[in-house]
């Protein structure tokens, strides 16, 4: 009898242990993956692992901005003709 007990609280309490490791590791991906960008998350947590991250840029963004050509639409022939006459 005494061995029943024992191995039904064995099953239950590997079964605690299971689900919360579980949602621990299913919790640290989320963090890493999408929560870990929100500024306002990071800071009820008090994680401060990467302060400079957010002030200066890495080079990798800032070549990536350089490199960006301005896009502009090119303008319809009704938008390039000079108006000469002007209304009063």
């Amino acid at each position: 009898m005494w061995q029943s007990v024992g191995l039904t609280l064995l099953v239950i309490v590997a079964t605690i242990v299971c689900a919360l490791l579980f949602m621990l590791c299913g919790w640290y991906v989320v963090w890493q993956l999408f929560l870990s960008k929100f500024k306002f998350l990071r800071e009820l947590v008090g994680d401060a692992g990467t302060p400079q991250a957010e002030t200066q840029p890495s080079e990798h963004e800032s070549e990536r901005v350089a490199a960006a050509p301005t896009r502009t639409r090119p303008r319809t022939a009704r938008q390039r003709v000079a108006f000469t006459d002007s209304p009063p």
